[in-house]
């Protein structure tokens, strides 16, 4: 998990590591980390933007004889990587709190993204998480176009002992969340949560689909599901989305099996927006909440 990008931060210590870091040494020591980053799906502008910060803090930078040159190498590495991580985000969402401190229940979720990322099997993980949690929940089965959804999110319901809110094929998906939250306010249930179609994110039809259903229910969150293994194209998606629905946050799927990590280093950066869990597995219980410090841990060299 996340090989690459370490590989190339290994690297870039190891070349820079003298008593002398002179900004030659440390331009062509990031030229190569840059590359190894871009090689890596980290988003150019990311790249450049880690680069930038490292050569600030590191070119001029004075050395005291018993430092630890590679120490201080890493640290600077560190405050850049979390700096784009963390860019513009000012407050941390606790999705378990938000859902308990919701006065007018219920609190509403939508789940967005583009075909095949795993939206469905995250909606079934966030109601386990709930669940454990001690909220109770209910699925709105609002992706009313794939062939099969409905039957899927029934199946991880009855796994799951949630109920599902739907209806037919072709049938409006607006409408689907518009009786999903009525069920739940009438029933006093704590959160709704809408698995949706996925949908390519240049497609205007399909795109004004969802826009409805946020219009329709005003979502409390709207997340972006993310397949890591997608790369940049990810980013694209995430960029399209965030740019129609201004979403809140992002869920990043099959983190597990990603060993390059560039488009969960990018992510944050490109939409200004938290990653808020990553998935690390296809059971119910393999959503993990993102942790900055986590994440960075596993991606300094030793």
């Amino acid at each position: 998990m996340l090989d690459k990008i370490k590989q190339g931060l290994k690297k870039f210590v190891e070349i820079v590591s003298t008593k002398t870091i002179t900004e030659k040494k440390v331009e062509d020591a990031l030229w190569e980390l840059k590359l190894q980053l871009i090689s890596s799906d980290v988003s150019v502008i990311v790249a450049d933007k880690i680069s930038e910060e490292v050569k600030k803090s590191l070119v001029g930078a004075k050395i005291g004889l018993l430092e630890d040159v590679k120490e201080i190498i890493k640290k600077s590495l560190r405050k850049a990587i979390e700096d784009v991580l963390q860019v513009n985000i000012t407050s941390k969402i606790d999705l378990i709190d938000e859902i308990k401190n919701k006065k007018n229940k219920p609190y509403i979720i939508a789940l967005v993204g583009v075909n095949g990322v795993g939206k469905t099997l995250t909606a079934a993980k966030i109601a386990y998480l709930l669940k454990n949690k001690g909220l109770n929940c209910i699925l709105a089965a609002s992706d009313t176009f794939r062939a099969g959804s409905i039957e899927q999110l029934e199946k991880h319901a009855n796994n799951l002992n949630v109920k599902v809110i739907k209806q037919g094929y072709g049938s409006d998906a607006a409408a689907v969340a518009y009786d999903a939250v009525n069920y739940a306010r009438a029933r006093n249930i704590d959160a709704v949560i809408i698995d949706t179609a996925g949908r390519v994110q240049t497609d205007k039809n399909l795109m004004e689909e969802v826009k409805k259903i946020v219009r329709v229910v005003e979502p409390d969150l709207k997340i972006f599901i993310g397949d890591a293994l997608t790369g940049n194209d990810m980013l694209r998606q995430a960029e399209e989305f965030n740019n129609s629905l201004r979403i809140d946050g992002s869920i990043l799927t099959k983190v597990d099996a990603d060993v390059k990590g560039g488009a969960a280093l990018s992510i944050s950066y490109v939409t200004k927006k938290p990653i808020l869990f990553i998935g690390v597995g296809g059971g119910y219980q393999d959503l993990e909440e993102f942790d900055v410090n986590k994440f960075i841990e596993i991606l300094m060299p030793n």
